[in-house]
């Protein structure tokens, strides 16, 4: 069985990313990119589903671990009656690609380390031909597994096979290093050179901290928005500058539930949240990477725009359900692919383009394309303004007119205009402006109730959302308003569960699908804003240090959380939640990010 969410630590080249176990297991790797299928899957079911365990042979080994500072370079100390180990787990970044090192360093003492891999290559649909071969260059061994377009090669202490497993065991001393490297490569072509793992872990090591040095955190929380700025750098692939929702699919978002999806995929929302993140501390480099992919992915009419995009911006992703895998602690369906891909979110637009001005205004210089992009996303929102839509949370029952999205097609418009009137870029301002102030008037008329002082979460609904706590992020509204207040209160009274809040009351039947979820940790996050915005200070605090006190040792979080179990849920680690809690401490911190994009 898997490890609880929690207990999995992120390796990351940038490009695809393993999930490493206390127990020394990588359960879940995806190669090459973090949308291919899985070489080790037993995450989603057991170890039969492909893993690869390195963990000292000893009854009573126990384990610390931590990154190295600023990386994902991942360090396990295990202690054993006969001695202490270290483990260093990577992925090598430059040169080529795709690679996992793990180097076991004796400490002390002498200690017996057990190897055990698992290749099941296509979300363990495939059993590898597997053969042994010599190293090329230090006479060591090497196996060599493929199947269909994909191979692998191992190199260290020589394996055994049974049962469909290959496994050893090692002596390691004090002092003595063994060195066991695993590179994915098309099964077509042959197994890549020996590479050098002192050159793999220095170059890594000084590529992270390289990155990292450019961050200035404020001062309260500086550990965790800057673990959370490197999750985001891990999630936005290097090749292409697509910034992929999570690294998992289908981790339940309720034990034993039916509510799982595959989040290794571009949201325009997700990235552009991202993206904002990023460039609050001077991160401008990956806001030009980004607006190049964006330019790839939607170039063509801009009545063919998605809402999310494979990480080349592969527009086809079709949902498909496996049963070659049982799902985590047997939540089923585990899905590949996401039918959100055919929804309409208008949502979408104003987050693109709240992005793409606060690039601008931190001068990240507009290119031939940049603004002629933008007019083109903005012909398309004013011929489709009046659609309703599935929402922010992909809502799987009937559009409708929710209050969120007609605030963000506000907000599409609002920094469209500010684009005209702040850069002196050409557009129809009157126009915009037009279609600006009637969305502000049909929302706080239709998607206002008087009675309860609230925001609703639709047109005609007296339903609540978490969401409608955007609504001072981007302006649209003072965060002290008593409308805003209203708000407030109406949220922490309907969506309040054990302290957290909820996206919205799934019991209402809005979003058309059986079960229940957690508390949606962004959704929280956005109640710190909130909170710090209205001079509710402590509670602000308070509330920002119990949910980073839900991250992992490693201060990775995933999408939800359950106070019951006192387990994370949903896919991990989640973009939205980082990008969240960087928002959050940035506001209590006093940083821009706590303003309206654009001003001073």
């Amino acid at each position: 069985m898997p490890l609880a969410i929690e207990d999995y630590a992120l390796i990351s080249d940038c490009h695809t990313g393993a999930l490493v176990g206390r127990d020394g297991s990588i359960d879940w790797l995806c190669f090459p990119d973090y949308d291919s299928a899985s070489t080790f899957g037993a995450l989603l079911g057991d170890e039969d589903h492909g893993r690869w365990l390195v963990a000292p042979d000893a009854e009573g080994a126990t384990s610390t671990r931590r990154y190295r500072t600023n990386t994902f370079v991942l360090v396990t100390t295990w202690s054993t009656p006969s001695g202490e180990v270290e483990v260093t787990d990577l992925m090598p970044i430059g040169g080529r690609r795709a690679d996992v090192v793990r180097r076991v360093r004796g400490v002390s003492g002498r200690v017996t380390m057990r190897q055990e891999l698992r290749f099941r290559f296509g979300y363990a649909t495939a059993l590898p031909w597997v053969r042994q071969v010599r190293h090329e260059g230090d006479g060591g061994h090497a196996l060599v597994a493929a199947a269909g377009p994909d191979a692998v090669v191992v190199r260290g202490p020589r394996l055994t096979a049974a049962d469909h497993a290959h496994r050893n065991t090692f002596d390691v001393s004090a002092g003595e290093t063994v060195d066991l490297t695993l590179t994915w490569f098309p099964s077509h072509r042959p197994p890549p050179e020996h590479r050098d793992v002192d050159d793999d872990l220095a170059r890594t090591v000084s590529w992270w901290r390289d990155w990292a040095r450019n961050c200035q955190p404020p001062a309260r929380y500086s550990a965790e928005v800057t673990r959370s700025l490197l999750v985001l750098r891990a999630l936005t692939h290097a090749d292409t500058g697509g910034i992929a929702a999570a690294v998992t699919t289908s981790l339940p978002e309720q034990a034993g539930g039916g509510r799982n999806w595959d989040y290794r995929y571009v949201w325009l929302r997700d990235a552009s949240l991202t993206l904002e993140a990023l460039m609050t501390f001077g991160f401008t480099t990956e806001a030009q990477q980004w607006r190049r992919w964006l330019l790839r992915a939607i170039a063509g009419d801009p009545a063919d725009i998605q809402i999310m995009y494979g990480l080349a911006g592969q527009r086809y992703l079709p949902e498909r359900e496996l049963d070659s895998l049982p799902g985590y602690e047997g939540a089923s369906p585990v899905r590949v692919g996401n039918e959100a891909f055919l929804q309409y979110q208008g949502d979408v637009f104003g987050e693109v383009m709240i992005a793409l001005h606060r690039a601008r205004t931190l001068g990240v210089v507009e290119d031939e394309f940049s603004w002629p992009l933008q007019r083109a996303l903005m012909s398309h929102v004013e011929r489709n303004w009046q659609r309703a839509d599935q929402g922010i949370w992909e809502i799987r029952g009937p559009e409708r007119h929710f209050v969120h999205s007609r605030a963000m097609l506000w907000a599409a418009f609002e920094y469209a205009c500010r684009g005209i009137t702040e850069h002196g870029l050409p557009g129809p301002l009157k126009r915009w402006q037009s279609h600006r102030d009637r969305i502000r008037e049909e929302i706080e008329t239709r998607g206002f109730d008087r009675e309860r002082n609230t925001f609703v979460q639709y047109y005609g609904s007296t339903e609540v959302d978490a969401s409608l706590l955007q609504l001072p992020q981007i302006g649209f509204i003072d965060a002290d308003d008593p409308r805003m207040l209203g708000t407030t209160a109406a949220i922490e009274r309907d969506l309040m569960r054990d302290g957290l809040l909820m996206r919205y009351r799934a019991e209402a039947g809005v979003d058309g699908l059986e079960g229940d979820e957690n508390p949606f940790l962004a959704c929280s996050f956005w109640l710190v804003e909130q909170y710090a915005r209205t001079g509710r200070r402590d509670e602000a605090i308070a509330l920002m240090d119990r949910l980073t006190g839900f991250a992992s040792d490693v201060g990775l979080l995933s999408e939800e959380y359950d106070v019951h179990r006192g387990r994370q849920m949903g896919n991990y680690p989640q973009a939205f939640s980082h990008l969240a809690l960087v928002q959050a401490a940035a506001v209590i911190g006093g940083d821009d990010l706590g303003k309206p994009p654009g001003e001073d």
